[in-house]
């Protein structure tokens, strides 16, 4: 083989590698396409609370590529099932993939408190409200986790930054006002009492 003959050979080789790195790429490509529109079907499904198709379409993308949401939704879907244990699990790998997916951290919140570890609620809830700071639920729940533990200038502080984002949510009212009455604020209590009051008056029909 000439010098000339080598180096043709060497660009063919150099030639194949490039093509096969363009198929790779390409098929690479198809694959994360095929896996976005399974994770989009599946958000639309769980929006129309079709939980067995939601998960079905989940399960057939492969673990290491699934997105936060993927993650997410298949814990909802568990934690609708009563599969308490086994969605926190998939709420945990949610946040091990996207570190600012608060509302896992959110669902673990909750799922500490039903388990009565309100220190872990208390601190999941916190994460979430460092990514999500306008989300009243979250400050409401939070507040909810300081009243269990009858911490309550924590829980009043937290039940008034919710009603900051959302002035209409009876909860906090009705916890204000039993708040304030166990501080001896007779006044305020019953102020927060007929804000209650009015609010789930409103929602008769």
């Amino acid at each position: 083989m000439s010098l000339h003959e080598k180096f043709l050979t060497l660009d063919y080789n150099f030639g194949m590698k490039r093509v096969l790195l363009v198929i790779l790429f390409m098929n690479l490509s198809l694959v994360f396409a095929a896996q976005g529109e399974l994770s989009k079907q599946a958000t639309a499904f769980y929006s129309d609370n079709n939980h067995h198709k939601t998960m079905d379409l989940i399960l057939q993308i492969n673990e290491r590529d699934r997105t936060a949401q993927d993650w997410l939704l298949l814990g909802n879907v568990l934690a609708d099932n009563g599969e308490d244990d086994n969605a926190a699990y998939n709420y945990q790998k949610a946040v091990l993939t996207d570190k600012k997916c608060y509302r896992a951290y959110y669902n673990l919140g909750n799922y500490y408190m039903k388990k009565g570890l309100t220190e872990e609620a208390i601190n999941n809830y916190k994460k979430a409200i460092n990514i999500k700071a306008d989300n009243p639920y979250i400050f409401y729940n939070l507040g909810c986790a300081y009243l269990k533990k009858e911490d309550l200038r924590n829980a009043r502080a937290n039940f008034n930054k919710a009603l900051m984002y959302k002035s209409d949510i009876p909860e906090c009212h009705y916890n204000l006002a039993y708040i304030y009455q166990k501080q001896g604020k007779q006044k305020l209590a019953e102020t927060y009492m007929d804000n209650y009051k009015k609010l789930t008056e409103d929602k008769v029909y």
